[in-house]
């Protein structure tokens, strides 16, 4: 049941549920797509018996304290294990996991390829020779050899080479709460890294670029706190001066992409006529790299300048239609303040649920029973049934993921149609964001979870795909590189379009309460009917959005050219850079995706009141006056070019046929 304030918000619109099918704001609730609901709290169980199960079968100990390659768990006593070699010692002194070969990686299955020992301490510093490695067992009572050699027999056993670490010994240290001995120098990972990073084909670019970063990490991280001010400050604007947003966006852009190229192109102007006899030969190669880097920043900045003026230029005509949306959406957040916070409210239920799933992701590695490899060692797997309980749980990050996403555009939605459909805004609930959470809750979680579950299909076949297309690539020929690829990007466009499709089936579901596939067949003939305006309003609404986060983007960008440039100290700034843009494109992201909801979900509001409603009375609008002056002035516009009679009796009619 809806509360007094609920209903008067509804029946303010007039509108009456009944058999015709009309788009009006209910006067009662209903559950919707019940099944989905029940399907999505089975599914939920089954992660929550994964997490029981990993839990009181994989030992966390073994997680935590590490094992040794005999199965002994590190820091404890152990039981003997049938046919194990090694097994059952007693290691209460031995806390820490040590690896013979720490720099042997798997780079397919991404793990270190060594015999692991449990060991008293790790070494804090570079043992080169077995006297080494033996005078370190002498003096700190950890044996870094087999459990079969004797400190004493380190130097003078034929097996030592075979038995004893690979020389020489790293210095590590171990790692918190974790107890593994990890190598202090990163360097010996570098061939792993290179595996995952394909672009870099040297190793010393590899450590460069790596300085770069630890050298420059302080102003990585005040342009990353940049970024989140200038984000914050951009929505405040949008809320307060929507009117004239558009043209100080593109007065913006239009400065920042024309100083950004000129002072790149000055930059490297400035550095090719610096004298290089002063140049150390140390620093020649990275002054090179970066001077190169310069021209690729200044060519592509001229080019990205050069096609947005262009874009700009087609746009030009469509800028009234994006003022009147923005304005309104302006007058939504002053209304619905707490829609700025549900970026943050989205990303910590999605921190919280990737850390559970990260947790029994771990808990999981160490489950099942302890087999016997090819080379002797132990290593924990699952049979049965229970070993495909992985694919569960991946199919179960990408749907809940999505689930929390598609809550949030549920309750945005839910609180911006309850605000369109409001005449007299006074009577709005105190809290329209809470009101939708609890419609949310009580109505349409099912719908939730069954469009959720729809990305989840086409996200799937695409995520397996171009897993195939990376673990092949280099092998297959070019008919099948051509057809994984058009696949991919098929999968991604339908994924893509779906996404918009289930954020207008919301909407319908917000305002009429039907089950997910009424509502999204509804959307889509809404969507359908005014392709124009779609076009003219969505469109161009989210490309002025998409130039706030070119503007935050090129903001923070230049902010780090000039502090990177001017820092004495740095090596190679390409990847800090890169790092910067990243991280300010992804906040301006989240901030500007609430932005963009609204006026997706205004302009819905707006094609079914505009089909619904003529101005006439007994059918009067519903828009803000501002639309409403667009749309008086658009007819009129019409009218003067001969069209207006044609053009008002195809975009007035009903979208549904009445009986």
């Amino acid at each position: 049941m809806h509360t007094s304030q609920d209903q008067n918000v509804y029946l303010s619109s007039g509108y009456q549920r009944s058999s015709k099918r009309e788009w009006k704001p209910l006067e009662d609730r209903s559950c919707t797509d019940i099944p989905w609901l029940l399907l999505f709290i089975l599914f939920c169980i089954g992660m929550g018996f994964i997490c029981g199960f990993s839990v009181a079968t994989g030992a966390a100990a073994r997680l935590v304290s590490g094992y040794d390659s005999y199965g002994n768990i590190c820091g404890q006593k152990n039981a003997k294990l049938e046919a194990i070699p090694n097994s059952g010692m007693d290691h209460t002194h031995r806390k820490y996991v040590f690896f013979l070969d720490p720099c042997n990686l798997d780079l397919i299955n991404r793990k270190i390829k060594s015999v692991a020992l449990c060991v008293t301490a790790c070494p804090r510093q570079e043992l080169k020779t077995l006297s080494d490695v033996q005078k370190f067992a002498e003096m700190n009572g950890s044996a870094l050899c087999s459990y079969n050699l004797k400190p004493s027999e380190y130097t003078t056993s034929s097996k030592a080479s075979v038995l004893c670490p690979k020389l020489p010994v790293p210095a590590s240290a171990p790692i918190p709460f974790f107890h593994r001995c990890a190598p202090v120098n990163i360097s010996c990972y570098a061939k792993f890294a290179e595996a995952l990073i394909t672009f870099v084909s040297d190793n010393s670019v590899l450590h460069r670029l790596i300085s770069g970063v630890m050298t420059s990490k302080e102003i990585i991280l005040g342009l990353c706190l940049l970024s989140l001010v200038l984000s914050m400050i951009l929505m405040v604007i949008i809320r307060y001066i929507s009117r004239v947003l558009v043209w100080i966006l593109t007065i913006l852009v239009i400065l920042g992409s024309l100083g950004g190229t000129g002072v790149l192109w000055w930059l490297y102007a400035k550095q090719r006529r610096s004298p290089k006899e002063t140049v150390i030969p140390e620093q020649l190669q990275i002054a090179e790299d970066n001077l190169r880097a310069l021209l690729i920043y200044a060519i592509s900045a001229t080019v990205f300048t050069v096609i947005l003026f262009l874009i700009m230029l087609v746009m030009r005509k469509r800028v009234a239609l994006t003022i009147a949306l923005f304005h309104v959406a302006g007058k939504v957040f002053i209304h619905l303040p707490l829609l700025v916070f549900q970026p943050f409210w989205t990303f910590f239920a999605l921190v919280l649920f990737w850390a559970y799933w990260i947790m029994t992701l771990l808990f999981l590695g160490t489950t099942g029973s302890a087999v016997q490899n090819e080379q002797g060692f132990v290593e924990f797997k699952v049979s049965g049934p229970l070993q495909y309980m992985w694919w569960y749980h991946v199919v179960g990050l990408i749907w809940i993921s999505e689930f929390i996403l598609a809550c949030q555009q549920m309750t945005v939605a839910g609180a911006v149609v309850t605000y369109y459909f409001t005449r007299d805004k006074r009577n709005l609930p105190f809290t329209p964001i809470l009101a939708s959470v609890n419609r949310l809750i009580r109505y349409h979680l099912g719908t939730v979870a069954k469009g959720s579950f729809i990305i989840t299909l086409v996200k799937i076949p695409r995520m397996i795909l171009m897993y195939m297309h990376s673990q092949l690539k280099g092998k297959e020929n070019a008919c099948a590189r051509c057809v994984l690829k058009s696949c991919i990007c098929c999968l991604w466009c339908l994924e893509k379009c779906l996404n918009y499709l289930n954020q207008n089936a919301y909407t319908a579901t917000a305002i009429n309460s039907t089950n997910f596939c009424t509502s999204a067949k509804d959307a889509f003939v809404i969507l359908v009917e005014n392709a124009l305006r779609v076009a003219a309003i969505n469109t161009v609404g989210d490309f002025m959005l998409f130039l706030g986060k070119v503007l935050i983007v090129c903001s923070t960008g230049l902010a780090g050219i000039m502090l990177l440039n001017y820092q004495q100290d740095y090596t190679v700034w390409v990847l800090p850079l890169i790092i910067v843009c990243l991280f300010a494109f992804l906040v301006a992201h989240c901030f500007l995706s609430i932005y963009e909801m609204v006026v997706d979900v205004l302009f819905l509001c707006f094609a079914i009141d505009t089909k619904y409603n003529d101005g006439s009375p007994g059918r009067e609008f519903y828009m803000d006056k501002v639309l409403m002056e667009f749309v008086e002035n658009s007819r009129k516009a019409m009218k003067e070019a001969g069209k207006g009679g044609v053009a008002d009796a195809r975009e007035l009619k009903p979208m549904l046929k009445r009986r």
